[in-house]
């Protein structure tokens, strides 16, 4: 009886370890440059964020287990190259020296503007060709195409912080004159602060539609993923993500002015 039993027990452990078909794991890498409202990150794992619901939404959607990968910017290229991460998002061809052919792209998620951004009460246009010599505010690693010659020239510096939050506290402290920032960036950033302190958007240097790259493996559901983005675009879900990180709050509300934009390339991250 004994024995009966223990080859009873044997096979329904066997059963529930290889009967049951277990989710698919989906391998998203993080820029450990992010800041909010793009992502938070705690203890080298996402916190919140647009780019975390984004992607728990993508993996929600192909009944998959996200795991996250957060690494150097400088490294995510060649994770890829390594096939260590099925799926990479907030990313533009132009950022990619060699684009791998083992990924395929997405539809266009997310419309990034990149802004030439002032302190309180400064007003624009203003375009980056006028400013006197200065440092101007950028994130480690980023290229900004508007501004290269500038800086080759030497009519402008950059001064360069960890990542977006970083140079943008730097500006409202009065250590910059003017900054380079995203738009939602600095929507988050604005949202919290009464009128009177916020920074203020002067001129749009690039503009520009990012999606997600993912690896076309037979061993992973990548039509799925695809898919599964078109609905998040179309069902106006990914708007929605992106509205509850940038609107403002109920006392700021809306003194952004009409940016006029700078017809340049495109930055690369």
């Amino acid at each position: 009886m004994r024995r009966v039993l223990a080859t009873l027990s044997f096979w329904i452990s066997l059963w529930a370890t290889h009967g049951v078909a277990q989710p698919p794991v989906l391998r998203f890498s993080i820029a450990e440059s992010w800041s909010m409202p793009l992502m938070r990150i705690e203890d080298q794992q996402p916190a919140e964020g647009i780019l975390l619901e984004l992607m728990q939404a993508i993996a929600r959607e192909v009944d998959a287990r996200p795991q996250y990968h957060v690494l150097a910017r400088l490294r995510l290229q060649e994770a890829m190259q390594a096939g260590e991460i099925d799926v990479r998002c907030y990313v533009s061809t132009r950022w990619l020296t060699d684009r791998p052919g083992d990924y395929l792209w997405s539809i266009p998620l997310i419309e990034q503007r990149d802004l030439l951004v002032g302190r309180p009460g400064d007003s624009g246009p203003v375009s980056p060709d006028a400013l006197p010599p200065q440092a101007i505010g950028t994130v480690l690693g980023y290229t900004y195409p508007t501004l290269e010659p500038l800086f080759s020239q030497a009519r402008l510096q950059r001064e360069d912080s960890r990542n977006q939050l970083l140079v943008l506290q730097k500006l409202q402290v009065g250590r910059l004159r003017h900054a380079v920032s995203n738009q939602l960036s600095l929507q988050w950033y604005n949202r919290s602060l009464p009128p009177a302190r916020h920074l203020q958007p002067l001129a749009v240097l690039e503009e520009q539609a990012l999606g997600c790259m993912v690896r076309n493996d037979p061993q992973l559901p990548t039509q799925g993923v695809l898919r599964a983005l078109v609905r998040i675009r179309e069902s106006g879900e990914m708007q929605r993500i992106v509205e509850r990180y940038t609107e403002p709050h109920p006392f700021a509300g809306d003194d952004s002015p009409q940016l006029p934009a700078a017809a340049t390339p495109n930055a690369a991250r």
